[in-house]
Order: structure tokens, then sequence, then C-alpha cells
């Protein structure tokens, strides 16, 4: 079964919260930060659609298989 890691970098994050808004179930913010709420989930629409559209692309979802890059698109 294919699943996707996500992350966020702090250090990029700026806490616009368009992620959460986008995915709660996958995404929440802490302390101002974007933050996972799980790090490991199937492949899942909301969790691109959350990825794309951080304004500072600090959101990023690998794939666990091979860790190729789903998103952002570069």
């Amino acid at each position: 079964m294919t699943t996707w890691r996500l992350a966020v970098d702090a250090d990029t994050c700026i806490g616009s919260g368009m992620c959460a808004g986008i995915a709660p179930a996958l995404f929440t913010l802490v302390d101002g930060v974007a933050a996972p709420v799980v790090t490991q989930v199937p492949p899942d629409d909301a969790a691109v659609d959350a990825a794309e559209s951080c304004p500072v692309e600090a959101i990023t979802i690998r794939d666990t298989a091979d860790d190729h890059l789903v998103a952002p698109e570069l």
C-alpha cells in the first residue's frame, strides 16, 4: 500500500493557516506554526491541495516507498 509522508519546515512556515483550513484532519497550527496531525497518510487530494496552497511552500509530501516529492510541484 502506498503511503505519503507529510512534513512542515517550521523555519519556513509563516503560520497562514491555509493548510489547516483546507485539510484540518491532516494539519493544525501549534504556537502559530503548521504541523502535521499525522506524519503518514494514504494518498490524499486534500494533502496535495494543502501543500500547493502554502504561500511559502513549507509543506512537503513524499512517497514513503521511494522518497520522491509528491507536492508541491516544482
